[in-house]
């Protein structure tokens, strides 16, 4: 998950209030993931019409999360 960029791994110091990115940037291949996740298998089963739709709509979500990281670590 943290190799294709689904999932981010970071440290928070509430004494200091650092934040710090410990995931480099993603090598994977983030739908690849998502479709060996059994609920998203499912989804593509049940709704294969929409399903590709919300894979890309997530992987950009992820993108979008780990920039807003990123410029909370100061990278």
């Amino acid at each position: 998950a943290v190799e294709c960029g689904y999932w981010q791994l970071y440290r928070y110091n509430p004494v200091d209030e650092s934040f710090s990115l410990d995931s480099k940037e993603p090598t994977g291949d983030f739908k690849a993931f998502i479709k060996s996740e059994v609920r998203y298998a499912s989804l593509a089963k049940a709704f294969p019409e929409v399903a590709e739709e919300l894979f890309d709509k997530c992987e950009e979500d992820a993108k979008r999360r780990l920039d807003g990281y990123k410029k909370l670590a100061g990278k």
